[in-house]
């Protein structure tokens, strides 16, 4: 068994690092032991002046890369990786499955186990294209709607860091288009990557129907869990279920050892 790893975290569609809020700080209290790097894909965060790759197997190159920067050789890392991400992740653990001890895949779409309409819902296809013509913070506000189920007081204080983030580090529309073909274009194997893997779902996703999951890991015989209301970012949404899921795999697969969880307070 292991004690402690690194944690890789990849995000999506034009999200940058800064998009995850807190959840890097409750994986490391989980995991006190290993250490969460979350990378930026080129193109987002703070590579967002570098053009996207149309290649998802570009973006896991780089993304390899930019590790070795970080941590050198080191041994087997877990990849944490949401929508796009996790087109990047599947094509990291196929190619070089030595650098992946295991692998966390959100909310994501591949081709070839789920039709296009489930990838992406026609509605969401509109949403995006109308998010073309918004501009700057109506931008952040209406990607908050599509890809969240956050009361209207956590909405409000992600929507304010969302739009700093947008200031900060903008992603261009050229970037969001190639970022967007790749994820087309990309096919993933029949055959799942030999490592171990979980599949987490949002039910509530207005961007990713949940069945392409749930078809995901039949196809893969990969562990499957789906949460009951949350948006397409379950790990805002609700990071304390996405956090908890992971600890119980990697106890189950002993990949590697969680904290405890406080014990609930006596109600006497």
């Amino acid at each position: 068994m292991t004690t402690g790893v690194t944690w890789v975290l990849l995000r999506g569609l034009t999200r940058g690092s800064g998009h995850w809020g807190d959840f890097p700080d409750r994986l490391r209290a989980r995991f006190p032991a290993s250490r969460v790097i979350a990378l930026d894909l080129p193109g987002n965060g703070e590579w967002h002046r570098q053009p996207s790759p149309t290649l998802i197997e570009a973006m896991r190159a780089w993304c390899q890369a930019r590790l070795r920067e970080r941590v050198g050789g080191a041994s087997p890392c877990m990849l944490l990786a949401m929508s796009m991400g996790a087109m990047v992740a599947v094509d990291w653990a196929r190619h070089a499955p030595d650098e992946i001890a295991g692998s966390v895949l959100i909310n994501t779409s591949l081709r070839p186990f789920s039709p296009w309409h489930h990838r992406l819902r026609p509605a969401a296809i509109a949403a995006l294209l109308r998010l073309s013509l918004r501009a700057g913070d109506d931008r952040e506000r209406a990607i908050l709607r599509l890809t969240s189920a956050l009361p209207a007081a956590r909405a409000t204080a992600t929507l304010e860091r969302w739009v700093q983030l947008r200031r900060q580090q903008p992603v261009s529309l050229a970037n969001a288009l190639r970022q967007l073909r790749a994820a087309a274009r990309y096919v993933a194997p029949d055959e799942a990557p030999s490592v171990p893997l979980l599949v987490l779902a949002s039910a509530g996703d207005a961007l990713v129907d949940s069945r392409c999951s749930r078809r995901l890991a039949e196809c893969w015989g990969a562990e499957l869990a789906i949460q009951p209301w949350a948006g397409h970012d379950v790990a805002l949404d609700d990071p304390a279920w996405v956090v908890e899921r992971i600890a119980q795999w990697t106890e189950r697969r002993a990949l590697i050892t969680a904290c405890s969880p406080p014990a609930a307070p006596s109600t006497g």
